[in-house]
């Protein structure tokens, strides 16, 4: 089938709803709570952007292929690497036990009891359905903008970092979870090889187990919206020809 391969690098923005954690160790650890309402921030890292690894600030990383017919229908395999850390110092519900002690309690959640954070990162990885429609090309078909929509979901690979009452871990890298997501973009097509790109991403990822220190795990679930700014090229294999959707 005649078609087109594409490659795609860029940077966002992340937020993200509230969620509720729960956190569990009855080895390592003598804990069953859960903290309420948690809210979370990304971490975008461009301080330095010019003299850091291209991999430091969140980014995503594609590639995917549009097949040659009139509905304009590809895949993609998408890395997303987003950051996810609980704000500090933030009063949330406390409910639970901890060393056989219940509580049930608004709460100063500080670092030295619980610092979570998935940095390295809150990374998706995911497979997707594409459908691309144009909106307007120039008549020789080197500028091209259309309209592009996504659906699909994959696993969650975090490397999960976390001081649990001082008992910190980070990572390893490890499957914690699945997500979906759905997304939009105005794509800019020109001379057929090169292409920009902003887009809005929003998924919902559950964590099933997350990782903490020695056997503790954690569980939750939150939407997330991301704003990407991204390049990239095409490969179109032979004999392919732009048709305008009908």
């Amino acid at each position: 089938m005649k078609g087109e391969f594409f490659f795609e690098w860029g940077y966002h923005r992340d937020s993200y709803s509230r969620s509720t954690i729960h956190f569990e160790d009855h080895k390592t650890g003598d804990y069953d709570f859960t903290l309420h309402n948690a809210k979370a921030s990304d971490k975008p890292d461009w301080d330095h952007f010019f003299h850091t690894p291209l991999t430091v600030p969140q980014y995503v990383l594609s590639g995917g292929y549009f097949f040659n017919d009139k509905h304009d229908l590809g895949i993609e395999i998408c890395w997303n690497h987003l950051k996810y850390v609980v704000n500090d110092n933030q009063t949330m519900h406390l409910t639970g036990e901890i060393n056989e002690r219940h509580f049930d309690q608004d709460t100063l959640v500080t670092p030295n009891f619980v610092h979570f954070e998935h940095t390295n990162g809150n990374n998706y990885l995911m497979i997707s359905l594409l459908k691309r429609m144009q909106i307007v090309h120039s008549r020789d078909e080197n500028h091209v903008l259309s309209a592009n929509f996504r659906l699909g979901g994959g696993g969650l690979v975090p490397k999960t970092d976390s001081y649990i009452m001082g008992m910190h871990n980070d990572g390893p890298f490890r499957l914690s979870g699945y997500v979906i997501g759905v997304g939009a973009a105005l794509r800019y097509d020109v001379f057929r090889y090169l292409f920009l790109q902003f887009g809005v991403k929003g998924s919902w990822a559950n964590y099933t187990d997350a990782k903490l220190y020695g056997y503790g795990r954690a569980q939750h679930s939150f939407f997330s919206a991301q704003y990407i700014l991204s390049a990239g090229f095409n490969i179109p294999t032979k004999g392919y020809k732009l048709r305008p959707t009908i």
